[in-house]
């Protein structure tokens, strides 16, 4: 190997004089005599002649072994300028099989590859001489997998998109053990520490420590139970002796000693990072030597197959970061039981903010103030949050002149006064939800534009999207920002209780006060945008109300971006039995906080991507049976997913590694047919179609305040009080439940 490395270094400079063309020399050996070796081709264009090669390309990179088509196709090896090397399989460019990647490092990964990203079972050495064997997704260690640390420790048990998450097994190299429940690469929920002088602690943990019931047990027989906390006013319990039940004796034993001596031994090893991954890494420029256009720019491919964006790029999938990635493998995994027809690109929602719009300055004051708090140096968030950050009064004002001060940069925007809700609240709940502060801020605050979208919304705030979809900006009510500031603190405990927590994810509160005569005061709110990773097909938002719930649209001028409403829903939603379970789990302990809180007014919002439309209307039924052209009944010709394929699907980690309550959920949807107009649920028909859903609880900031009331009882007196939207929390949680466990049900 030293070698070669040594014959290709020699090499490159040589290939570098020669590269007055896109390739420099080539050299061809001959044609592939054993097809056998040759991946099963995707599907698409079909791979024209596969021949062994050697190419040293115009940057001075190297690969050797099977071309087709201008790219890598069969087995070969890649080696980087900067010294990373591929040795293994190859599909359309991509890596894709059986191979093994190395870094300049010393750091070995070799075990299975998917569209670019070690994914499927493989094992990574780390250059400090960490290891890892077991399950990858996308990179990330995701499954079941063993670790072993370079001083002696080791894991093995459940993994996260790169965590330990599940239930696991911790071995410290002095002997102590802990098994049971980990979260975000953690120690947390309920398992057991013992360490080698015999002591053990069994009961709850969080973020690595004892926090909650637990009991301390000595090898003698006696015993602490109680409540444990790092913080001594939290604690409380009682000490018993061995073989009495009554305290005497060691009562003063303070539980703090296993926080300051015991759990100091017991650190848990982080976990290396990879500075760069393989789906990261860009093969060098190539164009073929026919029908190449002078005027072209060229373009470099990268691993997982995608050129640089243009217009001509026939590997464009319009891919957007890793989330599309991650939906991309989702939907080619499932063109294993049936060839998916792509449906053509919806136009993009919104109008993009460009200079000149009436609202571009207040787009600049919104980046600005949302660079400076995300950015604004402190210490990590802990979890457990004191009372007084959910003050209300807990706000922050900074002055952003346009010549720049102290803390903030000038800027070419007019002089605006920004404030800050609760930030410690809302920097914590980004911590919660996983969001990287810098992907964040490159989110909502790069070099792209945000989108308004057309009209504001039936409360009249006005809606922005972030250019990757990623995140939604609401501008909102006084009224509005008082219900979200009252119930602050019990939405951040409902998510730290519930991860699959149905709920719209708020990232920041904040308010814009624009200097000049009317001092006006914008109000606004981060939150997620459910559909952010594929294109939708339908949209619904559903209350369980019939009272004005319907599209006024006619039926040519709905697309893909209409809200549809309770009574334009003509399909039921089936999931799998172990998701309905916990959809069913989760609706009600959404309701219940709901209520608890006040809130009516809320609603389902519901997207669905249909698998495998030629087009948004026309739909391919996935079971049962439908009409031909001649009348007669037949089963439908086009290759479908099957209930089996589907669950097949549901069980292969690669498929559920996207998967979470409410988001990517391959599902089936039954037709249904009204026999009255404002009959809510229809009659099934039998008529199936194979889906991705995505949805999630929005609008929660509605409290059933006078003028609420007031609108219920004045409609109250001209419809019928069960059909308008306006009634007590309680009514309305029962009636939203009652209706969303109609429209949804486990599928057969």
């Amino acid at each position: 190997m030293k070698a070669w490395e040594a014959t290709v270094r020699k090499t490159q400079a040589a290939a570098k004089r020669r590269a007055n063309t896109i390739f420099g020399t080539t050299y061809v050996a001959h044609a592939s005599d054993d097809e056998s070796e040759v991946p099963a081709e995707p599907q698409g264009e079909p791979v024209g002649d596969v021949y062994d090669t050697e190419r040293f390309l115009s940057n001075g990179d190297y690969y050797t072994g099977q071309w087709g088509d201008n790219f890598p196709h069969g087995t070969g090896k890649y080696w980087w300028t900067d010294g990373c090397m591929y040795v293994g399989d190859w599909c359309r460019g991509k890596t894709m099989g059986k191979g093994i990647f190395s870094w300049p490092s010393g750091a070995v990964y070799e075990g299975e590859f998917k569209n670019g990203y070690m994914d499927g079972e493989g094992t990574y050495s780390a250059p400090n001489g960490d290891m890892y064997k077991g399950s990858w997704i996308m990179n990330l260690k995701h499954g079941y997998g063993v670790k072993e640390y370079s001083n002696g420790d080791s894991y093995g048990g459940d993994w996260c998109r790169g965590l330990q998450e599940g239930q696991g097994k911790y071995q410290w190299k002095n002997g102590n053990c802990y098994e049971g429940e980990w979260r975000n690469g953690m120690i947390a929920g309920k398992g057991k520490l013992i360490w080698t002088n015999g002591n053990s602690y069994a009961g709850y943990w969080e973020e690595g420590l004892p926090r909650g019931n637990g009991t301390f047990k000595w090898p003698d027989g006696s015993f602490y139970v109680g409540n444990w906390s790092k913080d001594p006013k939290e604690q409380n319990g009682n000490y018993y002796p061995s073989g009495s039940s009554i305290v005497d004796g060691n009562v003063e034993w303070d539980p703090q000693h296993v926080y300051l001596e015991d759990m100091q031994e017991c650190l848990i090893c982080p976990n290396e990072k990879v500075p760069v991954l393989p789906s990261q890494k860009k093969l060098a420029i190539w164009r073929s030597s026919k029908n190449v256009d002078p005027s072209a720019r060229p373009r470099r491919l990268s691993v997982d197959g995608r050129l640089e964006a243009t217009s001509d790029s026939p590997f464009d999938r319009s891919a957007r970061g890793a989330r599309e990635d991650a939906a991309l493998t989702l939907e080619e995994l499932s063109a294993r039981g049936s060839p998916i027809r792509i449906p053509k690109v919806v136009k993009r929602q919104g109008e993009t903010i460009s200079k000149g719009h009436k609202n571009y300055e207040l787009m600049l004051n919104l980046q600005l103030g949302i660079r400076h708090s995300v950015g604004r140096p402190g210490p990590p968030p802990s979890l457990d949050l004191k009372a007084s950050a959910f003050d209300p009064k807990e706000k922050v004002w900074t002055r952003f002149p346009t010549e720049g001060s102290k803390y903030t940069p000038p800027h070419q925007s007019c002089e605006f006064r920004w404030k800050d809700y609760c930030p410690l609240v809302f920097r914590t709940l980004r911590k919660l939800f996983n969001v990287d502060a810098a992907d964040y801020m490159l989110s909502l605050c790069g070099n792209d534009a945000l989108r308004e979208l057309s009209s504001p919304g039936k409360s009249g705030s006005f809606f922005y999207l972030t250019n990757d979809d990623r995140y939604m900006i609401k501008t909102m009510k006084k009224s509005e920002v008082a219900v979200l500031l009252r119930m602050l603190s019990a939405y951040y405990n409902h998510f730290r209780s519930h991860k699959n927590t149905l709920l719209t994810k708020y990232y920041g509160l904040h308010c814009v006060k624009l200097n000049g005569p009317a001092q006006r005061k914008v109000r606004f709110i981060i939150m997620g945008n459910l559909f952010c990773s594929y294109s939708i097909h339908r949209r619904f938002d559903l209350k369980g109300s019939s009272l004005g719930r319907i599209t006024d649209k006619p039926e040519s001028e709905i697309d893909s971006n209409t809200i549809l409403k309770d009574l334009d829903l003509k399909f039921l939603f089936r999931l799998q039995k172990t998701w309905f379970q916990e959809f069913q789990k989760q609706i009600d302990r959404d309701c219940e906080f709901l209520e608890q809180e006040r809130i009516m007014d809320y609603s389902l919002l519901v997207g669905l991507h249909f698998k495998e439309p030629a087009s948004a209307s026309d739909l391919i039924p996935s079971g049962g049976r439908t009409s031909t052209d001649n009348g007669e009944s037949g089963s439908d010709s086009v290759s479908r997913l099957s209930r089996a394929q589907m669950d097949k699907l549901l069980l292969d980690p690669a498929g559920w590694a996207s998967i979470k309550l409410g988001v990517n959920m391959p599902a089936r949807v039954e037709r249904t047919e009204r026999t009255d107009e404002f009959q809510l649920v229809g009659e099934p028909t039998g008529e199936y179609y194979d889906v991705l859903m995505f949805f999630g609880i929005i609008d929660i900031l509605q409290d059933y305040d006078i003028t609420k009331k007031l609108e219920h009882a004045y409609k109250s007196i001209q419809y019928d009080p069960t059909s308008i939207s306006a009634v007590d929390p309680r009514q309305y949680a029962k009636r939203f439940r009652d209706f969303i466990l109609k429209v949804f049900a486990e599928d057969e």
